[in-house]
């Protein structure tokens, strides 16, 4: 009996800490701030405003969101950086903004590792490359290959210079041994147009993007970038398993203000971490193309870690100068 009182004084006391945690948030009414740094419907604020929507469950305080879009998403970066860091305010970002503009920008006003407490990764997505009707490629190999008999014709799109999908075909080449130029869009709707019309010979992307077209059979996706297969295309090797070594997952985290207490980070990744596993909510992020990670603060940042150290030669390598 008397370990069964101690276990039932643990549960009530665990139960009671949770309760006053979330009541912090709940006491004075106030919401907690999402800020996204993009437009409304772009991927980043369709992640937040799902997560945000089932936050106040385990909060119990509301949760907006707020998109301060501008300077390629650093205008939210610095306008949380500046945020009290009470757990009020909370930053939903990609991946380039913590792990590649570092490697881009000569200055930055904020420090990714410095300025920011990690909450959770909260999904991840795949890149992927297509070629259209002016290359006869149905494998990475022959398209290697074809690349290596017509080097004059072997450029690679993207839908911006500067983006990680330039830096993945930058990263493809130099596995590939091949010289490839590259071509600029702006945005992926006019790539894909010039690769469906023969303009352009292959495109990298977000893998979720080739789907629809894909399947219609107006291109073809050879490669897809993650560890493991992409579940949009299952029968489409990763470069790893066709012979490049190539492990390179888009995602989207939370961050706090540095100096945010401990209590609050994990109360904020806990509320994160149930937002996440929420039925509808996975589902929804699923037919986005996304998996939905759910990390520890200490998963993120060691993440953040191994990403920038990834992406910093192959940003070197490109050349690409940004105009600040």
């Amino acid at each position: 009996m008397p370990t069964r009182r101690k276990a039932l004084a643990l549960v009530a006391a665990t139960a009671l800490s949770t309760l006053a945690a979330a009541a912090a948030f709940a006491g004075d009414g106030q919401p907690v701030r999402i800020v996204v740094g993009f437009p409304p419907g772009a991927s980043a604020d369709a992640v937040a405003r799902l997560v945000a929507q089932k936050m106040p469950d385990t909060l119990g305080a509301p949760v907006i969101v707020e998109n301060k879009p501008g300077a390629a998403g650093r205008i939210a970066i610095e306008a949380v950086k500046n945020a009290a860091p009470d757990g009020r305010t909370v930053l939903v970002t990609p991946v380039a903004m913590m792990a590649v503009f570092p490697s881009v920008y000569k200055s930055l006003r904020y420090d990714p590792v410095k300025d920011f407490a990690p909450v959770s990764q909260l999904t991840t997505y795949q890149f992927a490359v297509a070629v259209g009707p002016r290359v006869p490629a149905k494998t990475l190999g022959e398209l290697v290959s074809w690349a290596k008999t017509h080097p004059n014709q072997a450029n690679f799109a993207s839908p911006a210079a500067g983006s990680l999908p330039h830096f993945m075909g930058v990263m493809f080449a130099k596995a590939a041994g091949l010289d490839m130029v590259h071509v600029a869009f702006k945005g992926f709707a006019p790539a894909v147009s010039a690769l469906i019309g023969g303009q352009v010979p292959m495109l990298f992307g977000v893998a979720s993007d080739f789907s629809t077209l894909d399947k219609a059979g107006k291109l073809h996706v050879l490669a897809t970038s993650g560890n493991k297969r992409s579940p949009l295309f299952p029968n489409v090797p990763t470069f790893n398993e066709a012979g490049y070594k190539i492990d390179a997952n888009g995602w989207y985290a939370m961050y706090a203000p540095a100096g945010t207490p401990a209590d609050k980070v994990g109360q904020l990744h806990k509320a994160v971490v149930a937002a996440l596993n929420a039925p509808d909510v996975k589902a929804r992020l699923e037919s986005f193309g996304m998996e939905v990670a759910g990390t520890t603060p200490a998963e993120l940042a060691k993440i953040q870690k191994e990403d920038t150290a990834r992406w910093a030669p192959v940003v070197k390598a490109s050349g690409f100068n940004p105009n600040e």
